[in-house]
């Protein structure tokens, strides 16, 4: 049995498909891979599914989604190229595209490619039969099998993804844009699994994006491990704007070695359900890294950030900021919790949830939260709901500005403060124009917007003194 059809998944459903199809899932398993699958399995049969009962999923019911039909393929399904499907438009943006439909890695070339300078990405089910050793040296070690049951799941069931590998002391020319596409006529279940190893001194930005192409339903249970090693660099972006029918659990296992440094973007546009896990322990002192996050809701969406981060060796530094605009009936939640350990002396850790408000029925949970084991830190954490500032809309309107044209620019700096930290200059302006889309055509409808979707050739400008926006 290779696919099952429109079915609910459930964990009895999954149990026997797993065990109806061992042999299959194996097949390209080392003896250490097929080890570990079997003990996520194991931990899945005993964890199942989370659910509103444990107190990170209290507020986020999967209840519902879990409930339609869908198809489980354990094979890739047509082949098709991916520019086909889905065309990058960022004017200008020189970047290495691999992809990713409807779970599977597809190439129009090579499943996998070793650069001149070391460099390999490609499909991890064709990593782990060409560099075993590698693989085996980082998979598994970094996500958490026994104590979160979709995680568990996915390390059951995985057979394909993205593998991206830097050497040490190698620096990536250019970014690397994993391009994840859902488009298939069924409602689809799916399990990606990504590894990211940046070695030593090495460095590497990475753009990650996941779109649905249709409108059909689907459940997207992703997980990704990342490693940087000592004194290197990562600069990642997570994209996410799919249909209303989607439900997306992203899981990303962050590891930092000594001296390691990341700045990590998250960007929620659109999607039914979404959920990032965001885990990420300091495996070595003076480490550091900067999360970052724009949720931009309305409808029935819902989002929910959870973010740890575990301080586990002196001198490091960590800094979260995450921000939402909410219309119509959307739930946004964050929960971010920093532990500070006995030993990790000198930590600096600090997290801020702002969100605004649109109508009385949207909602948010905020929960910032630190445990600390030491007295020499510098901790703080913070978190604002409300609306539009009426300062900064009484300034606009003194001079001129319609009200729906401010309320649209006010909206627009509170989410530029995240926006304007992206580091690529190509990527930073294309997710501009797709706030402002996002802002103007859903989240709020005006008359004399100037909020023109920007070019090279004709930019936004503000002829306001935009410092005295408040964000």
């Amino acid at each position: 049995m290779q696919t099952e059809h429109n079915e609910i998944i459930s964990k009895a459903r999954l149990i026997g498909l797993f065990e109806k199809n061992r042999k299959l899932l194996v097949r390209n398993d080392t003896k250490f891979l097929a080890v570990k699958r079997d003990k996520a399995f194991a931990s899945f049969v005993e964890l199942g599914f989370p659910d509103t009962s444990l107190e990170s999923w209290s507020l986020t019911d999967l209840e519902e989604c879990l409930a339609r039909g869908y198809d489980y393929h354990l094979h890739p399904m047509k082949e098709m190229d991916i520019q086909k499907v889905f065309r990058c438009n960022i004017p200008h943006l020189d970047t290495a595209v691999i992809g990713q439909l409807n779970g599977w890695y597809v190439s129009k070339d090579v499943p996998l490619m070793k650069l001149g300078n070391g460099i390999i990405m490609g499909s991890l089910a064709e990593a782990r039969k060409t560099y075993p050793q590698l693989i085996e040296k980082y998979y598994g070690t970094m996500a958490d099998d026994m104590a979160e049951g979709l995680t568990a799941l996915n390390t059951a069931f995985a057979q394909d993804g993205v593998f991206i590998y830097v050497p040490d002391h190698v620096k990536s020319p250019r970014p690397v844009q994993l391009i994840n596409v859902i488009h298939h006529g069924e409602n689809l279940f799916l399990q990606p699994r990504n590894l990211i190893v940046v070695g030593a001194n090495a460095k590497l930005s990475l753009v990650h994006c996941d779109d649905s192409y249709n409108h059909q339903a689907s459940f997207s249970n992703i997980v990704t491990e990342v490693h940087v090693g000592a004194h290197g660099v990562l600069d990642h972006y997570k994209l996410q704007n799919l249909n209303n029918e989607s439900t997306l659990v992203s899981s990303v296992y962050f590891r930092l070695e000594e001296a390691a440094n990341l700045e990590s973007h998250y960007i929620s546009l659109n999607g039914g359900m979404l959920r990032n896990n965001i885990r990420l322990l300091f495996n070595g002192p003076h480490g550091n890294a900067n999360i970052y996050g724009i949720y931009l809701m309305d409808g029935r969406q819902h989002v929910d950030n959870q973010v740890f981060v575990d301080h586990a060796h002196p001198g490091c530094t960590s800094h979260e900021m995450f921000k939402g605009i909410l219309d119509e009936h959307a739930h946004a939640i964050f929960n971010g919790h920093v532990l500070v350990r006995r030993d990790a002396v000198k930590t600096d850790a600090r997290q801020t949830n702002k969100n605004i408000l649109l109508t009385d029925t949207a909602r948010v949970n905020s929960k910032p939260f630190l445990e600390i084991y030491n007295d020499d830190v510098k901790c703080s954490h913070g978190s604002t709901t409300g609306q539009l500032d009426t300062e900064s809309m009484f300034y606009m309107r003194q001079r001129g500005i319609g009200e729906d044209t401010a309320r649209m620019l006010l909206m627009f700096a509170f989410a530029d403060e995240i926006v304007s930290k992206i580091a690529i200059p190509q990527l930073r302006q294309r997710i501009e124009d797709m706030v402002k889309k996002r802002l103007q055509g859903e989240l709020q409808i005006c008359e004399q917007c100037v909020l023109h979707c920007s070019s090279p050739e004709h930019p936004v400008e503000f002829q306001i003194d935009m410092s005295k926006i408040l964000a």
